[in-house]
Protein backbone atom coordinates (compact mmCIF):
# COMPACT_ATOMS: atom_id res chain seq x y z
CA UNK A 1 0.00 0.00 0.00
CA UNK A 2 1.13 3.54 -0.61
CA UNK A 3 0.72 6.42 1.82
CA UNK A 4 -2.79 7.26 0.62
CA UNK A 5 -3.97 3.76 1.62
CA UNK A 6 -4.64 2.61 -1.92
CA UNK A 7 -2.93 -0.30 -3.58
CA UNK A 8 0.09 0.52 -5.78
CA UNK A 9 0.32 -0.28 -9.49
CA UNK A 10 2.96 -2.94 -8.86
CA UNK A 11 0.77 -4.56 -6.22
CA UNK A 12 -2.21 -4.51 -8.59
CA UNK A 13 -0.19 -6.25 -11.31
CA UNK A 14 1.33 -8.76 -8.90
CA UNK A 15 -2.00 -9.67 -7.31
CA UNK A 16 -3.83 -9.95 -10.63
CA UNK A 17 -1.07 -12.21 -11.95
CA UNK A 18 -1.46 -14.38 -8.85
CA UNK A 19 -5.21 -14.60 -9.66
CA UNK A 20 -6.41 -12.56 -6.71
CA UNK A 21 -10.10 -12.10 -7.50
CA UNK A 22 -10.60 -9.25 -5.03
CA UNK A 23 -7.86 -7.22 -6.69
CA UNK A 24 -9.28 -7.99 -10.13
CA UNK A 25 -12.71 -6.81 -8.99
CA UNK A 26 -11.17 -3.68 -7.42
CA UNK A 27 -9.29 -3.06 -10.67
CA UNK A 28 -12.50 -3.43 -12.68
CA UNK A 29 -14.46 -1.10 -10.40
CA UNK A 30 -11.68 1.48 -10.50
CA UNK A 31 -11.02 1.54 -14.25
CA UNK A 32 -14.15 0.28 -16.08
CA UNK A 33 -16.17 3.49 -15.48
CA UNK A 34 -13.25 5.67 -16.62
CA UNK A 35 -12.74 3.54 -19.71
CA UNK A 36 -16.48 3.55 -20.43
CA UNK A 37 -16.58 7.34 -20.40
CA UNK A 38 -13.50 7.54 -22.62
CA UNK A 39 -14.89 5.02 -25.11
CA UNK A 40 -18.36 6.64 -25.13
CA UNK A 41 -16.68 9.87 -26.22
CA UNK A 42 -15.16 8.03 -29.18
CA UNK A 43 -17.91 5.55 -30.12
CA UNK A 44 -21.55 6.59 -30.17
CA UNK A 45 -23.16 3.15 -30.20
CA UNK A 46 -23.44 1.88 -26.58
CA UNK A 47 -23.31 -1.81 -27.60
CA UNK A 48 -20.16 -1.23 -29.66
CA UNK A 49 -18.67 0.84 -26.84
CA UNK A 50 -19.31 -2.01 -24.40
CA UNK A 51 -17.66 -4.45 -26.80
CA UNK A 52 -14.58 -2.21 -27.05
CA UNK A 53 -14.50 -1.98 -23.25
CA UNK A 54 -14.53 -5.77 -22.92
CA UNK A 55 -11.90 -6.12 -25.65
CA UNK A 56 -9.72 -3.58 -23.82
CA UNK A 57 -9.99 -5.35 -20.48
CA UNK A 58 -9.29 -8.72 -22.07
CA UNK A 59 -6.27 -7.32 -23.95
CA UNK A 60 -5.00 -5.77 -20.71
CA UNK A 61 -5.17 -9.14 -18.98
CA UNK A 62 -3.29 -10.73 -21.89
CA UNK A 63 -0.64 -7.95 -21.87
CA UNK A 64 -0.27 -7.60 -18.12
CA UNK A 65 2.85 -9.80 -18.02
CA UNK A 66 4.54 -7.30 -20.36
CA UNK A 67 3.85 -4.35 -18.05
CA UNK A 68 7.25 -2.95 -17.08
CA UNK A 69 6.12 -0.10 -14.83
CA UNK A 70 7.39 2.55 -17.25
CA UNK A 71 3.97 4.19 -16.97
CA UNK A 72 1.06 3.96 -14.60
CA UNK A 73 -1.41 1.09 -14.92
CA UNK A 74 -3.99 3.65 -16.00
CA UNK A 75 -1.75 4.98 -18.79
CA UNK A 76 -0.98 1.44 -19.93
CA UNK A 77 -4.69 0.56 -19.88
CA UNK A 78 -5.76 3.67 -21.77
CA UNK A 79 -3.06 3.07 -24.36
CA UNK A 80 -4.54 -0.38 -24.97
CA UNK A 81 -7.99 1.17 -25.07
CA UNK A 82 -6.94 3.74 -27.66
CA UNK A 83 -5.65 0.91 -29.86
CA UNK A 84 -8.93 -0.98 -29.42
CA UNK A 85 -10.91 2.09 -30.49
CA UNK A 86 -8.71 2.38 -33.58
CA UNK A 87 -9.18 -1.35 -34.24
CA UNK A 88 -12.94 -0.86 -33.93
CA UNK A 89 -12.92 1.77 -36.68
CA UNK A 90 -10.62 -0.35 -38.84
CA UNK A 91 -12.97 -3.33 -38.49
CA UNK A 92 -15.91 -1.10 -39.23
CA UNK A 93 -14.22 0.15 -42.40
CA UNK A 94 -13.24 -3.39 -43.37
CA UNK A 95 -16.74 -4.63 -42.65
CA UNK A 96 -18.14 -1.95 -44.90
CA UNK A 97 -15.75 -2.80 -47.71
CA UNK A 98 -16.00 -6.56 -47.42
CA UNK A 99 -19.52 -7.26 -46.28
CA UNK A 100 -21.27 -4.66 -48.37
CA UNK A 101 -24.80 -5.76 -49.16
CA UNK A 102 -25.02 -3.34 -52.08
CA UNK A 103 -22.77 -4.45 -54.93
CA UNK A 104 -23.74 -1.39 -56.99
CA UNK A 105 -22.46 0.89 -54.21
CA UNK A 106 -19.27 -1.14 -54.01
CA UNK A 107 -18.81 -0.72 -57.79
CA UNK A 108 -19.11 3.06 -57.43
CA UNK A 109 -16.69 3.17 -54.51
CA UNK A 110 -14.20 0.86 -56.23
CA UNK A 111 -13.75 3.47 -58.97
CA UNK A 112 -12.28 5.75 -56.32
CA UNK A 113 -9.60 3.18 -55.45
CA UNK A 114 -6.25 3.07 -57.17
CA UNK A 115 -5.43 -0.25 -58.91
CA UNK A 116 -3.28 -1.24 -55.91
CA UNK A 117 -6.10 -0.51 -53.50
CA UNK A 118 -8.53 -2.48 -55.67
CA UNK A 119 -6.16 -5.45 -55.63
CA UNK A 120 -5.75 -5.12 -51.86
CA UNK A 121 -9.54 -5.10 -51.42
CA UNK A 122 -9.89 -8.24 -53.57
CA UNK A 123 -7.11 -10.00 -51.68
CA UNK A 124 -8.63 -9.08 -48.33
CA UNK A 125 -12.04 -10.37 -49.47
CA UNK A 126 -10.51 -13.64 -50.61
CA UNK A 127 -8.62 -14.00 -47.35
CA UNK A 128 -11.74 -13.30 -45.29
CA UNK A 129 -13.74 -15.91 -47.19
CA UNK A 130 -10.88 -18.41 -46.76
CA UNK A 131 -10.76 -17.69 -43.01
CA UNK A 132 -14.53 -18.07 -42.68
CA UNK A 133 -14.18 -21.47 -44.32
CA UNK A 134 -11.66 -22.53 -41.65
CA UNK A 135 -13.87 -21.65 -38.70
CA UNK A 136 -16.15 -23.95 -36.74
CA UNK A 137 -19.65 -23.89 -38.26
CA UNK A 138 -21.12 -22.21 -35.15
CA UNK A 139 -18.48 -19.45 -35.23
CA UNK A 140 -19.00 -18.92 -38.96
CA UNK A 141 -22.78 -18.74 -38.44
CA UNK A 142 -22.56 -16.20 -35.61
CA UNK A 143 -20.11 -13.99 -37.53
CA UNK A 144 -22.31 -14.11 -40.62
CA UNK A 145 -25.41 -13.21 -38.62
CA UNK A 146 -23.57 -10.33 -36.93
CA UNK A 147 -21.58 -8.91 -39.84
CA UNK A 148 -23.29 -10.08 -43.02
CA UNK A 149 -26.88 -9.92 -41.85
CA UNK A 150 -26.23 -6.98 -39.51
CA UNK A 151 -28.15 -8.51 -36.62
CA UNK A 152 -27.66 -7.28 -33.08
CA UNK A 153 -26.57 -9.68 -30.35
CA UNK A 154 -30.13 -9.68 -29.06
CA UNK A 155 -31.51 -10.59 -32.50
CA UNK A 156 -28.95 -13.38 -32.90
CA UNK A 157 -29.90 -14.74 -29.48
CA UNK A 158 -33.56 -14.88 -30.49
CA UNK A 159 -32.81 -16.47 -33.85
CA UNK A 160 -30.54 -19.15 -32.36
CA UNK A 161 -32.60 -19.63 -29.19
CA UNK A 162 -29.62 -18.71 -27.02
CA UNK A 163 -29.18 -16.32 -24.14
CA UNK A 164 -27.77 -12.85 -24.79
CA UNK A 165 -24.67 -13.64 -22.70
CA UNK A 166 -24.14 -16.93 -24.53
CA UNK A 167 -24.22 -15.16 -27.90
CA UNK A 168 -21.81 -12.49 -26.61
CA UNK A 169 -19.46 -15.23 -25.46
CA UNK A 170 -19.73 -17.15 -28.73
CA UNK A 171 -19.24 -13.95 -30.72
CA UNK A 172 -16.14 -13.14 -28.70
CA UNK A 173 -14.71 -16.62 -29.32
CA UNK A 174 -15.63 -16.48 -33.01
CA UNK A 175 -13.92 -13.11 -33.47
CA UNK A 176 -10.86 -14.37 -31.64
CA UNK A 177 -10.73 -17.51 -33.81
CA UNK A 178 -11.23 -15.37 -36.91
CA UNK A 179 -8.31 -13.09 -35.98
CA UNK A 180 -6.05 -16.05 -35.17
CA UNK A 181 -6.80 -17.69 -38.53
CA UNK A 182 -6.57 -14.36 -40.38
CA UNK A 183 -3.09 -13.71 -38.97
CA UNK A 184 -1.88 -17.25 -39.67
CA UNK A 185 -2.99 -17.35 -43.33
Amino acid sequence: MNTSGSISDNQIISKILSRDRKTLLMFYRRYAPKLSRFIAGKIGNPADAEEVLQDTLYAFLEAIRDFQGQSTVQTFLFSICQHKVIDYYRRKKLKHAVFSQMPQLEAIISQLYSPEEQLDAVLVKEKIHAVLGCLLPRHRQILQLKYLDGLSVEEIAKRLAMTFKSVESQLFRARKAFVEHFISI
